[in-house]
């Protein structure tokens, strides 16, 4: 067995174990998950995640099997890298390859768990619609994140393969995440909402499936006159996957514009979504309050489309991953710092 696929083996083995120990140790079926809960939560995945950014920067050149110059200038050229490196001093090129890839690791985490927010407004949203029991919040998206991870494993690589043989791709992602980035930006003041009647995907349920029409507690699934019907839960667990697949759409491009290695994007991107849950629990009740968050998102993603656009010019501009990532914390930092020092007016009541 080759390093590429012991590394690869031994990160879903451990994020298979981390899901089971958070089912039985944070999962309480009788009480929905507390701040303090929440935040803890929310340190141990941010933990892991620097831990990985550490285990990277001391072996990243096995994640490739690279042991030789030839390889590692191959990579290099292969993933779009523009590092210098120094055919007659292998461990200080195998370093500096390291240190790069940490960066890119940290800066798509960075990127994904800002997106996230955007999704959590729409969860928010989504469980309010369904008057969801705040206790029921924790399984439908220990659940929806196991789906998420599914589904992000196959579009990454997927993206991955298909920038590799058709580079002009990148472009095409550039100018969709510019375009998704000006119209957030015009619509931010506009109010989301989620009918449960009209919802896409409670039509296609009532129409293919046995619907139940009220919540038996917890359970997806409920079984009347030896018929198995799904519950209102379950719907709503549909309704979360649907929205993080079109969340997809925005966030995995996103990070190919921070690197091209689809492993990277890979344990970014599952890190940030892992520790979206607990953040969701950590927000859910103040998300309001960050009212400049959705401008900030919004250039954050013309920020990163346009990188993405002037590709050839990037390193003329001085846009290195390090300089990025302080420009894509800077945005995010000041439209934080700003929905606190301006908070939103309320609206008068007559």
């Amino acid at each position: 067995m080759n390093n590429e696929l012991i590394f690869i083996s031994g990160f879903l083995v451990f994020i298979l174990a981390m899901l089971a120990i958070d089912l039985g140790l944070f999962a309480n079926p009788d009480k929905p998950v507390s701040i303090k809960r929440a935040a803890l939560m929310s340190v141990v995945w941010i933990t892991f995640a620097l831990c990985f950014y550490l285990l990277i920067l001391k072996y990243g050149n096995l994640l490739h099997h690279i042991d030789n110059f030839a390889t590692l200038q191959q990579i290099n050229i292969s993933n779009f890298h523009h590092l210098t490196l120094d055919p007659h001093n292998l461990p200080a090129s195998l370093q500096l390859y390291r240190n790069n890839l940490a960066l890119e690791f940290i800066s798509g985490y960075v990127v994904e768990y800002a997106l996230s927010v955007d999704n959590i407004f729409v969860m928010v949203l989504i469980f309010t619609a369904f008057a969801v029991e705040p206790k029921y919040y924790h399984k439908v998206l220990f659940w929806g994140i196991i789906g998420a991870i599914i589904m992000r494993f196959f579009f990454i690589f997927v993206g991955a393969s298909l920038i590799e043989h058709f580079h002009w791709i990148l472009y095409l992602f550039g100018a969709f995440l510019l375009y998704t980035g000006v119209m957030m930006f015009i619509n931010r003041n506009e109010k989301a909402e989620v009918d449960p009647e009209k919802h896409t995907i409670v039509k296609l349920a009532s129409r293919y499936l046995a619907v139940h029409p009220h919540f038996s507690g917890n359970r997806f699934f409920i079984k009347i006159d030896h018929k198995k019907l799904i519950t209102p839960l379950f719907l709503v667990l549909l309704i979360i996957e649907a929205t993080d697949l079109l969340f997809a759409v925005d966030s995995i491009p996103a990070i190919f514009s921070v690197t091209k290695d689809p492993y990277i994007v890979f344990f970014s991107n599952i890190f940030a979504i892992l520790g979206l849950r607990s953040m969701f629990f950590l927000l859910v009740n103040i998300i309001d309050k960050f009212h400049y968050l959705k401008t900030g998102l919004a250039v954050l993603l013309a920020f990163i489309g346009l990188k993405m656009l002037g590709a050839n010019y990037v390193d003329k501009l001085g846009l290195t991953t390090g300089n990025s990532l302080l420009i894509i914390l800077t945005i995010l930092l000041a439209s934080m710092v700003a929905s606190l020092l301006f908070p939103k007016k309320k609206a008068a009541h007559r």
